[in-house]
């Protein structure tokens, strides 16, 4: 293993602050882009260089990279906040366009993105942004490599992941909880993802980052198994020593609905999250099983025991 300096741009946020932990552990020395404000929200307090500043700050961008070997870009967000300047595009693109140019002015030749499954234009706007990213940066010349994971899950450390999202909205209030579906009914229209535990993604970006072969290549990452969203309700549920009842519900209307009110900041989801979840997320779990040497953690209770009831 050649050992690096890595700059990690979002490594405040959730699966970001696991890539901290694991080129860390690895024995990288990292470097960190940290808004003004937000040091807080570091889960480690032993990164040698912190940067202030943000994606927008190209001055920032040269500072961080500065001597630095590779740069891991994680930055994604759910919800645009487009008073605040957090949007799909200032975020997920134009951040990526301007981390690459700061990559090729200061020589650094290695470039990990982090997008998701099933990005793809025409899309959601969070769709397009990712995808438009992972062009600018497969084309930019560097030794890049992209990594789209389905639905991610792990202990959150007081920042926010789908299990407890699911725990919080579906399976701790006294009521039953919705199980979506396409189509006519549920047997014939599950919603199948291939969730993921962090760690194990954030070890694959760790493992690729001085093997050559995986240079220019695209990697969609998925846990073991493939799972409905009325199967990851009953696993949640099951964690925490409950028995939930299901309500069948045609994602259809939930997605009719996020027309008029996904605007609200208490609407659980944007139409674009629903239009997402409809088509599904599901990887092979070879591919990660392949970066990582080892069989990927499965989404059961020994790994759900960060939820609490």
């Amino acid at each position: 293993m050649t050992v690096m300096r890595v700059a990690v741009i979002g490594g405040t946020g959730f699966v970001g602050s696991y890539i901290v932990d694991s080129l860390v552990e690895a024995g990288h020395s990292v470097s960190l882009l940290v808004r003004p404000g937000s040091r807080s929200k570091l889960q480690r307090q032993d990164i040698s260089h912190i940067v202030e500043g943000d994606v927008a700050s190209e001055a920032a961008l040269d500072q961080l990279l500065t001597d630095c070997d590779a740069v891991i870009y994680c930055v994604g967000i759910l919800r645009e906040f487009p008073r605040k300047g957090v949007t799909f595009a200032a975020l997920q693109y134009e951040g990526v366009v301007r981390t690459v140019e700061a990559a090729i002015n200061n020589n650094v030749k290695r470039f990990l993105l982090m997008s998701a499954n099933g990005v793809k234009v025409p899309g959601t706007p969070y769709q397009e942004t990712k995808k438009r990213a992972e062009d600018v940066v497969l084309a930019s010349g560097l030794d890049a490599t992209v990594f789209r994971p389905s639905v991610i899950f792990g202990d959150p450390r007081g920042l926010m992941e789908i299990a407890t999202q699911l725990y919080r909205q579906m399976v701790r209030p006294p009521l039953p909880a919705v199980g979506f579906f396409t189509g006519r009914s549920p047997e014939k229209g599950p919603i199948l993802m291939s969730p993921v535990h962090v760690r194990d993604v954030a070890d694959a970006f760790v493992k690729v980052l001085d093997d050559p072969q995986s240079v220019s290549q695209v990697y969609e990452l998925g846990g073991p198994e493939d799972l409905s969203w009325t199967d990851m309700i009953r696993r949640i549920s099951a964690s925490v020593g409950k028995k939930k009842w299901m309500l069948p519900y045609p994602i259809g209307l939930m997605m009719f609905a996020a027309r008029f009110l996904d605007w609200l900041p208490f609407f659980p989801a944007t139409r674009d999250q629903l239009t997402m979840l409809a088509e599904g997320n599901t990887a092979d779990p070879a591919v990660l099983q392949r970066l990582i040497a080892r069989a990927s953690r499965p989404f059961n209770a020994d790994e759900l025991s960060y939820l609490e009831d």
